[in-house]
């Protein structure tokens, strides 16, 4: 495996962009920004005294760097165009969530660049999901892959948005792009807001928040449910939880329900070691994620001392890196970032309209 830490670009220089670069910085052994492309002079020179990067005023400028891979990271109307101009250039692209804004954004996309193939294998564009990734999704996916809870039937989810738990519901299930029924209703309600990414409020007034849930028919008895409140990100106010049921069982967030034999339903849980809390010197990090004795995640970044979340996209932009050397799979094809946000828009048509709304098979299907 190289050594030579993976160079990748970033076009946009918004809080999201800055997020990779920071994560470059705690890892400078494993990724390097090779620059950032921004649109004013004044924000170039912002970014390369603040970031320590290059930053440039046009896409074709960044790719005469070399980079190994790019992520646009701009606002969603805008990623389609930018995913063209770096396809032309041959450059594989990590696009940010999700690839295009509608239904429409999405077939074009698909139709534009759908069939943009590297030499190496696999289409060159991927998308930056990385929730099946981070410790705790990324452990209950493998109890789910061993068969530990037998043939998967439902998820739910109630935890983050949309497209990003539409991968989640998709991938626990086991689904790829067939026709969904999707039936979703949003209610409001009053809920105390007191955290938000501005910082905390320190108002407990209730306010109106609005509650979506939806029921997701992947046909074959199989079915996702999707329960999201506003800011259910931030706020503490509201828990995140996640149900895997299967025909030999269930997992409940960090609990695994099973039998041992034909009259012995036992309990096991997915146990992290977390190290920093009272007497231990060794950092405040996850090292690993256990199930009954055996490691199903482990920490492959530790001594960098990153949230679970953080992780997750580190060992995305590890994944994409090792791609495109030939080392390693597809780290999250365009067709699956597609899908997931196909059903995305039809949970939020089923809630404008109140009535169920059925997708149609995509061209990137196929793939």
């Amino acid at each position: 495996m190289s050594t030579t830490p993976i160079r990748f670009g970033i076009v946009g220089s918004g809080w999201r962009a800055e997020f990779f670069a920071r994560l470059a910085r705690a890892l400078p052994e494993r990724l390097a920004v090779a620059g950032v492309v921004t649109r004013s002079a004044e924000r170039v020179a912002q970014v390369k005294a603040e970031w320590g990067v290059p930053a440039f005023r046009a896409v074709s400028e960044l790719c005469a760097a070399e980079p190994e891979f790019v992520i646009p990271s701009v606002p969603w109307e805008i990623t389609p165009q930018v995913v063209r101009e770096l396809v032309a250039h041959e450059v594989p692209v990590l696009a940010e969530t999700p690839p295009a804004p509608d239904v429409r954004g999405l077939q074009e996309l698909w139709d534009a660049v759908g069939g943009a193939t590297r030499a190496g294998g696999g289409g060159l564009v991927q998308v930056a999901e990385q929730y099946t990734l981070m410790p705790g999704h990324a452990a209950r996916l493998a109890l789910v892959r061993d068969g530990v809870i037998g043939k998967v039937t439902s998820v739910q989810v109630s935890s983050t948005h949309m497209y990003h738990a539409m991968s989640l519901i998709r991938h626990m299930l086991g689904v790829a792009c067939d026709p969904v029924t999707v039936t979703a209703r949003a209610f409001t309600a009053p809920l105390a807001d007191p955290l938000s990414p501005g910082g905390w409020s320190d108002d407990l007034t209730p306010k109106d928040a609005v509650n979506t849930l939806a029921l997701l028919d992947f046909g074959e008895g199989r079915t996702g449910l999707y329960d999201f409140t506003d800011n259910q990100w931030w706020n503490p106010l509201r828990a995140r939880r996640i149900v895997v049921r299967g025909s030999l069982g269930e997992i409940v967030d960090d609990t695994v329900v099973r039998m041992a034999d034909p009259r012995t339903p036992v309990e096991s849980a997915l146990t992290r070691r977390r190290t920093g809390t009272d007497l231990n010197l060794e950092g405040p990090e996850v090292h690993h994620i256990s199930f009954d004795g055996r490691v199903v995640w482990r920490n492959d970044y530790v001594g960098a001392s990153l949230s679970e979340d953080d992780l997750a996209v580190v060992d995305l932009l590890c994944r994409t890196g090792a791609w495109v050397r030939d080392a390693g799979p597809e780290p999250y094809p365009l067709a699956e970032g597609c899908q997931d946000h196909l059903l995305a828009l039809a949970i939020e048509e089923s809630s404008r309209t109140g009535a169920p709304v059925t997708t149609a098979v995509q061209a990137w299907a196929a793939r």
